[in-house]
């Protein structure tokens, strides 16, 4: 296994939406499992492939406490959403910001195991709004696409900051 770098926004690279996975095979594996490791390395509880510039449909979550309950989402498609809810979301490829989004209360999403097999899980609570987190990432969003464009502005400007203050 191997730590993957993490694009960081406004990378352009993070707008593009990922394709399909055709295949599930050995590289598909090592893939998720690089993954999987970045984002316990981070530390975060999701990362889509996109934000590791491969441009696969391709996610990885883990949001149990102590870190065992990994679940790999191979061309992930939510099938229904409902309620909403409102919460605070950070993400790997925005570090050290965090604001309120809405999203769905409850989701249905279809996918792909690691072996290929077509599986459906419902989720709420926080797995409901990683996973729609995730899911913009494939399609070429992020978080902060949500909110306002003056705020858009001011993240912008604090990791140009942040990125001269470490350079």
């Amino acid at each position: 296994m191997a730590l993957l770098p993490i694009l960081r926004f406004p990378d352009p690279r993070l707008k593009k939406i990922a394709v399909p996975v055709t295949k599930i095979d050995a590289g598909i594996r090592r893939l998720a499992a690089d993954m999987a490791e970045t984002m316990y390395e981070a530390p975060g509880i999701g990362l889509a492939a996109t934000q590791v510039d491969v441009h696969k449909r391709v996610v990885v979550i883990d949001v149990s406490e102590d870190k065992n309950d990994l679940r790999v989402f191979i061309n992930p498609e939510l099938n229904s959403c409902q309620g909403s809810t409102l919460g605070e979301e950070g993400c790997l490829s925005v570090p050290g910001v965090y604001d309120k989004v809405e999203r769905a209360e409850r989701v249905t999403v279809r996918y792909l195991d690691l072996e290929g097999k077509p599986q459906v899980l419902e989720a709420d609570g926080l797995l409901a709004v990683c996973i729609q987190h995730e899911i913009d990432h494939l399609n070429g969003k992020v978080f902060v696409d949500h909110l306002s464009q003056l705020k858009q502005t001011r993240i912008r400007n604090k990791l140009a900051k942040q990125a001269r203050v470490t350079a």
